[in-house]
């Protein structure tokens, strides 16, 4: 059986990104946080060791976004999500079809990583509890390794539902 897929959120101080991912990746990223990542690019390097080939794969999905989105021109993504209501890759929040993708969640929920107000918000999560202290298996290409990773968000950290 093949894992469920989650939604993720990610709001920074330069805007929203959001993708769909193995809801494995809301561990692998909540364990980023733990490291006071600034900003999503930081939050994907700090969680590459959690998953590297995921990781790797977002980054290239948000690199191919920001190549076919320029300026105010969003025709790509825009025919892509009217295509496909629970568009899966990597995006960034830029008008009101993106916003309304970030907010939907994917087969086992949504989670919202806030790194401005260091606050994950478990809007619908059907998978695993978030928890401030927790441990995951480290994976391959989704795959768990022998390796475990731990980790404990600091107190400045809220987790909500």
């Amino acid at each position: 059986m093949q894992e469920p897929s989650i939604r993720c959120t990610v709001i920074d101080p330069t805007g929203t990104i959001t993708f769909a991912g193995p809801a494995h990746l809301a561990k692998a990223l909540t364990a980023a946080c733990s490291h006071g990542p600034q900003d999503a690019r930081a939050l994907l390097q700090l969680a590459e060791q959690y998953d590297p080939s995921l990781i790797q794969d977002l980054s290239a999905g948000l690199a191919i976004f920001d190549e076919h989105n320029v300026g105010e021109d969003h025709t790509w993504i825009d025919e892509r999500l009217d295509d496909q209501h629970d568009y899966p890759l990597p995006v960034r929040v830029v008008n009101g079809p993106t916003r309304q993708l970030s907010l939907a969640p994917f087969d086992a929920g949504l989670i919202v990583f806030n790194l401005n107000a260091r606050r994950i918000v478990q809007v619908q999560n059907s998978y695993a509890e978030i928890l401030r202290r927790d441990r995951g298996r480290v994976r391959e290409a989704g795959q768990p390794t022998g390796g475990i990773f731990r980790y404990s968000l600091p107190g400045s950290w809220t987790i909500l539902p």
